[in-house]
């Protein structure tokens, strides 16, 4: 028989859960908790002898010795039909507003397409229509495997070979 332990630790906004498994056999009684300093141990009682089942936050080992050393207090336990519901739903997100353009001295940056200007530069992405400014300045090309500067005549990269496309 195996027997699950799960162990949940929650926080506002923020929930952790770890699940281990081990073939412990039929449990003779109800297991017993007991607190230790460093966490709990879970003592289960099986025909085939005493489990015990050390978690700390949420990490869980099966401990080899049968007893339970140092200072331990046990914890009472009840029988529930389901699992409480302990976490708190949280709402939604509401969709993000589109951000407004950015200006710092001589920089301009906008994000639908996104765009971004630096004195006489401009670079644009996810436009399909060409910018004015590209219109007077001779658009760069660059190889896309090693970033040397190419002509657009050129079918291969001068520094490394790679085909242009």
């Amino acid at each position: 028989m195996q027997t699950v332990v799960t162990a949940i630790a929650s926080s506002p906004g923020q929930q952790q859960q770890s699940s281990n498994s081990w073939e412990t056999g039929s449990w003779s009684s109800a297991p017993e908790v007991f607190a230790t300093g460093g966490g709990v141990v879970v003592k289960i009682k099986t025909s085939g002898g005493d489990r015990l089942i050390q978690v700390q936050g949420t990490q869980m080992s099966m401990l080899s010795s049968t007893n339970i050393s140092g200072q331990q207090q046990a914890i009472a336990l009840q029988t529930v039909d389901a699992m409480p519901n302990t976490f708190q739903t949280m709402k939604p997100m509401e969709p993000m507003k589109t951000m407004e353009p950015m200006k710092m001295g001589n920089m301009e940056m906008s994000f639908a397409p996104m765009e971004m200007k630096i004195g006489n530069m401009e670079m644009k992405m996810g436009s399909t229509s060409p910018s004015a400014s590209s219109s007077t300045t001779p658009q760069r090309r660059f190889c896309s495997q090693c970033g040397t500067a190419i002509q657009p005549e050129d079918r291969f990269c001068s520094s490394c070979g790679h085909r242009l496309g």
